[in-house]
């Protein structure tokens, strides 16, 4: 049976902030850090609402991650409900990370980018996936960790709570040991001391929890302190392993001591950090619109058969006269002339313009730059004469705006030219 031995939580205004807007709730075995955003006391109120919803505890009938993920669902509808009944909350937005010890299990729920990391035998390992411009990136393939941390856009956020009436929550739980340590923390930890600065800073056994938090957030203050730091640390031990098998009453006192302290740190407001953004995808239904859409475009250019005429009468009269007969059999061959020239004109267009390519956007909030095959016009009938042909998930509004031209010009490309400059676009290399 494991239980939280030693936890150490704090958070920090950083070096260039004027207010906090991080916000965590801790009373063992229950741990959560949320980062706020939206600027003016927006970030600050959101963050809050967040860890208020976990102050009764989980509630009883349901699993952990179950738990977790409802109330994190019932944060975010709160959030969202008040950004639209007030103006000044207006884009306010917050993410949380949530870990609770359950027997020998810690179950983690996560939306955003703040992270939670666990230090077992030496080995740093990342729980949480970053919901994030760059992390989906990273996740693609199209980036590495190295490059992310450095990219211009590894701020902008794909999943947050308040964003949207729902968010999907994602939560895991993961088998623990006796000697595991767990981080909590906000992006102003990870934004500045990267991966591989961290496991040093962590492993020194030696030392305590406070000890080393504080060591974490002086280090993220040294390395410029951009950002409001927030670190929560909690280690594991096996409670029969510490008592040797017998009923050791003041470790049965000092674990209850540590579950029954409550702790609840509330932001302050600050000034305003990068909003929420959502991906922009192409979604299988546009695509098997476009699809059936080409299907019927090219249908209509097919030639129909002239039907077939009916069998002539009992010839009980002179048959039509000669030169009525030639006369239908000129029209006839003048439209399987007509129909033997244009078609191939048609189709040889349709398959020119599958070898042009052009950059542009989706439309709505938070629209992705996207490369499209074929020509930048629309048909009647809905008929589009482009298909997607690749999303880059990187939203317009991040681009430098003297460069957005670029992207929405509908230049015509060859596929080599428009991937070069999305990619270039994806590694942050457009300035």
């Amino acid at each position: 049976m494991l239980r939280i031995a030693e936890h150490f939580h704090d958070s920090d205004l950083g070096r260039q902030r004027q207010g906090n807007e991080d916000s965590y709730y801790v009373r063992a075995p229950l741990f959560v850090v949320a980062d706020g955003m939206g600027g003016a006391q927006a970030g600050e109120v959101a963050s809050e609402l967040a860890v208020r919803q976990f102050e009764g505890g989980l509630p009883d009938g349901r699993s952990p991650a179950k738990a977790l993920a409802d109330l994190i669902q019932s944060a975010n509808a709160e959030i969202h409900q008040q950004a639209r009944d007030d103006p000044d909350l207006a884009g306010m937005g917050t993410t949380v990370t949530a870990a609770y010890l359950d027997g020998d299990t810690v179950v983690v729920a996560h939306v955003g980018d703040s992270r939670c990391y666990l230090l077992r035998d030496g080995d740093l390992i990342r729980l949480t996936r970053d919901h994030s411009l760059v992390g989906e990136l990273v996740a693609r393939g199209k980036l590495t960790e190295e490059q992310a941390e450095s990219h211009p856009q590894r701020s902008v956020i794909t999943r947050a709570l308040g964003a949207y009436p729902e968010v999907e929550v994602d939560t895991e739980a993961f088998p623990a040991r006796d000697g595991d340590v767990f981080l909590l923390c906000s992006d102003g930890l990870t934004g500045m001391v990267h991966e591989p600065q961290l496991k040093p800073l962590l492993e020194d056994r030696s030392r305590s929890l406070e000890q080393i938090g504080r060591t974490l957030i002086a280090a993220a203050n040294e390395a410029g302190g951009r950002d409001n730091i927030t670190v929560i640390l909690f280690r594991l031990e096996d409670v029969d392993d510490r008592r040797g098998g017998g009923g050791d009453t003041a470790a049965t006192a000092e674990s209850a001591a540590l579950t029954a302290e409550y702790e609840t740190f509330e932001g302050e407001a600050v000034e305003p950090r990068q909003g929420v953004s959502r991906p922009m995808s192409a979604t299988d239904e546009a695509e098997a619109e476009y699809r059936q859409n080409a299907t019927v475009a090219l249908q209509a250019l097919q030639p129909r058969a002239e039907p077939e005429p009916p069998p002539p009468p009992e010839r009980t009269v002179p048959l039509p006269s000669e030169p009525k007969r030639r006369r239908r059999k000129r029209s006839g061959g003048t439209l399987l002339l007509m129909l033997a020239v244009v078609i191939p004109l048609v189709v040889g267009a349709w398959l020119a313009t599958r070898a042009v390519y052009f950059v542009g956007t989706e439309t709505g909030a938070g629209r992705a730059v996207t490369i499209y095959r074929g020509l930048p016009y629309e048909l009647p009938f809905g008929i589009d004469l482009y298909e997607t042909y690749y999303e880059s998930g990187v939203p317009l509004d991040a681009v430098p705006a003297a460069r957005r031209d670029s992207f929405t010009d509908h230049q015509l490309r060859s596929r080599d030219d428009a991937e070069d400059l999305v990619i270039r676009l994806e590694k942050g290399q457009v300035e």
